[in-house]
């Protein structure tokens, strides 16, 4: 029998989502009639406001939304989407520099595949979002972690950057606030990594898709808000998923210089062609309607916020960073490891997931999901009476 050809090396070395993976998990546990806790989801638990519904619905009746439209978006869509961009992020831009994608992901996907080159270094401050550095990979570029710890308030210096900047360094992911930690940069710190990203001539791929879940009066200005000579520079990534908790819509979006934008564009045009039609409708309702239920939305994670961080400070060994943005706390539980608990010997983040998974029937996501071990994160984007459950099963644990 003839050998195989085999598959490509560049898939079949790309690591699962370990937050879906754990997810899943949990859900799978779930079903099986354990009353498993799951933290793991960065996904809103609240349904999409009914006036985004009710759009959809209407767009059904509308026989031009069932064929093909533009593959970078409904131009009523990206012209909402312009207008958003200048309000929350400070920048003007024409909605042809607007391309409308499958969700953020697509997006992130995109904008790798746009400005990165075989063999170039990408610096990806860490902890950071499972996919980046998968997505960096598929773009044949070499993620290059530049880590800060709960010390730092997980954000990173100039300094740090200009230390493990080579002459291969090409890009620089920027996200302000950050999944997984939901630490948010101040406008001076933004402004030194974009006047530093500037003087450089280094791309910034910068994911803003909790701009609007911020809190304690802090605000995510974005780079090129600070820097606005860096626009020609920066690939802006949003979308509709977190803020009016419509995850499943799948809309996502990039916003970019022209030459950027068009390259993006013509691997759409091959990749997926249009999003769904009706989902844009969705978003465009979202974009343009009124933004109360979604305040509502933030202000009800701004409380469970208080409620989890203040809980987890109850247990013995661990530190947890106040984040004012998105909706994850990331304990550092370095306190936790090299010990015994219950008999079992604690090492890792990863080990420590699994134990309490096991015995407290709660799942988290360990740090390894986002660079070095010694850390969880925790979604609180669940029900209160869950979220407080959960944690005192840690503290009954740790205790």
């Amino acid at each position: 029998m003839t050998e195989r050809a085999p598959l490509s090396r560049k898939l079949t070395a790309i690591a699962e989502s370990a937050t879906l993976k754990v997810d899943a998990k949990a859900k799978s546990l779930q079903a099986a009639g354990r009353p498993v806790i799951s933290y793991a989801a960065g996904e809103p638990d609240f349904p999409t406001p009914q006036f985004i519904v009710d759009a959809a619905a209407e767009a059904l009746r509308d026989p031009a939304n069932f064929r093909y439209t533009p593959a970078a978006g409904l131009p009523v869509l990206r012209e909402a989407i312009a207008a958003k961009t200048l309000r929350d992020s400070g920048l003007e831009v024409a909605p042809s520099q607007v391309i409308v994608t499958n969700g953020g992901k697509q997006a992130v996907y995109q904008a790798f595949q746009a400005v990165v080159n075989p063999g170039d270094e990408v610096l990806l401050p860490a902890p950071y979002w499972t996919t980046y550095p998968e997505a960096i990979a598929l773009a044949d570029g070499i993620p290059v972690e530049v880590f800060a710890g709960a010390d730092q308030e997980y954000k990173v210096t100039v300094e740090q950057l200009e230390a493990a900047r080579t002459d291969k360094t090409t890009v620089l992911v920027f996200v302000s606030p950050s999944n997984p930690t939901g630490a948010v940069y101040t406008a001076d710190e933004t402004a030194a990594i974009g006047e530093w990203a500037l003087e450089h001539g280094i791309w910034v791929v910068t994911d803003e898709i909790y701009q609007n879940l911020v809190y304690e009066g802090a605000r995510a200005v974005s780079i090129v808000e600070a820097v606005p000579a860096l626009a020609e520079q920066t690939i802006l990534v949003n979308g509709v998923a977190k803020t009016y908790a419509m995850t499943g819509w799948r809309v996502g979006w990039m916003v970019g210089p022209t030459a950027a934008i068009k390259a993006a564009g013509n691997l759409q045009s091959h990749l997926s062609s249009n999003v769904n039609n009706i989902a844009q409708r969705a978003a465009l309702a979202a974009l343009t309607g009124p933004q109360d239920e979604a305040e509502k939305m933030r202000q009800a994670f701004d409380h469970r916020r208080g409620l989890i961080v203040s809980e987890l400070a109850k247990i013995p060994g661990v530190t947890v960073p106040n984040p004012l943005g998105a909706f994850y706390v990331y304990p550092d539980v370095t306190g936790l490891l090299g010990r015994e608990w219950d008999g079992v010997r604690i090492d890792t983040s990863l080990e420590l997931a699994d134990f309490i998974l096991e015995r407290a029937e709660v799942a988290v996501v360990p740090g390894e999901a986002f660079g070095p071990s010694g850390y969880l994160r925790l979604s609180y984007a669940l029900g209160e009476d869950q979220l407080l459950e959960g944690v005192q099963r840690l503290q009954r644990l740790f205790g």
